[in-house]
């Protein structure tokens, strides 16, 4: 009989923990007084395509072997520990693009790394960064997403070690990392530094790459925007921090945003060249303002590869 009760209670402490995990790894969706009230009504595509610049999303989107950076079909492999991910189509195709998705579909995938069929992401879409977005740039991003054209096709399914297939882990990730909730302005500082973190930290992502992670894919804070190898393992970010740049001034970090010329007489190269062909296209007052930001990051040292 004790044996028996033992055998019960057993199961009934693995049941409860079953349904405890189950219910704190579920994908969280933003509640409506979160977001503003994001709708498909408004939005100034505009701004929008300011945005999408800023958030690189062509780099990865657009649909590799074609000269056209504004055909989002997806497809790029990314190649990572846990295996090789395929950008999605984000196109306005209603098929195998976004072109179903309400403004809120895209809010909550970019605000909470869910799906609009309630899964989550992988976060190497970076909406561990997009998550500090401001409501009306989501808007505006959807505006602008709508005018560009419709592709057909889906990218390839993402090929990933056994346990990384397991969507629901990524809940598990979750927990750990990710932060969601919008950059407050900082009142210790002017406009312009608090306009260059909202760019840097949330829509131009800069510390997903220029930082190294740690065994389950987490930027290492004491390596934040420090540098780190890529997940390819063939290359390695530099240091953005004042220990790597600090004797660059805010104009040339900003004319390096611009032209891609470094003050050494160097040009920047690999996906960093991509990046600079969307942060030329902000203002220059945008670029001035992450050259003010990135100069006030703390100095951290370089990561051994």
């Amino acid at each position: 009989m004790r044996g028996r009760l033992w055998l019960i209670s057993a199961v009934f402490a693995i049941v409860a923990a079953a349904v405890g995990i189950w219910f704190l790894t579920a994908p969280a969706r933003f509640t409506t007084t979160e977001v503003g009230g994001v709708c498909d009504t408004a939005g100034d595509a505009a701004r929008g395509k300011l945005v999408f610049a800023a958030g690189d999303c062509a780099s990865c989107h657009a649909s590799p072997g074609q000269a056209d950076r504004m055909h989002l079909g997806g497809g790029l492999a990314l190649a990572s520990p846990f295996g090789t991910f395929r950008v999605p189509n984000i196109s306005m195709d209603p098929v195998d693009g976004i072109g179903s998705w309400t403004a809120r579909d895209l809010a909550n995938a970019l605000l909470r790394g869910v799906s609009p069929d309630g899964r989550h992401y992988y976060p190497v879409f970076p909406y561990s960064s997009f998550t500090h977005m401001r409501s009306e740039d989501v808007q505006d991003l959807m505006a602008y997403l709508r005018t560009l054209p419709a592709v057909k096709g889906r990218a390839p399914d993402h090929e990933l070690n056994l346990v990384f297939g397991v969507r629901r882990f990524v809940g598990f990730w979750k927990l750990l990392y990710f932060e969601p909730g919008p950059i407050m302005a900082d009142a210790g500082h002017d406009d312009s530094w608090n306009r260059g973190r909202y760019l840097s930290e949330a829509l131009a992502h800069c510390a997903e790459c220029h930082s190294s992670r740690d065994l389950f894919g987490g930027i290492k804070s004491a390596t934040r925007d420090a540098g780190g190898q890529d997940p390819e393992g063939t290359g390695f970010y530099p240091n953005i921090t004042p220990a790597r740049i600090g004797d660059w001034s805010e104009q040339q970090v900003a004319e390096m945003l611009q032209t891609g010329n470094t003050p050494n007489h160097g040009r920047v190269g690999s996906s960093m060249a991509d990046v600079i062909r969307n942060t030329a296209m902000l203002p220059d007052s945008d670029r001035k303002a992450i050259a003010v930001y990135v100069k006030s990051l703390p100095p951290r040292p370089t990561p051994r590869p």
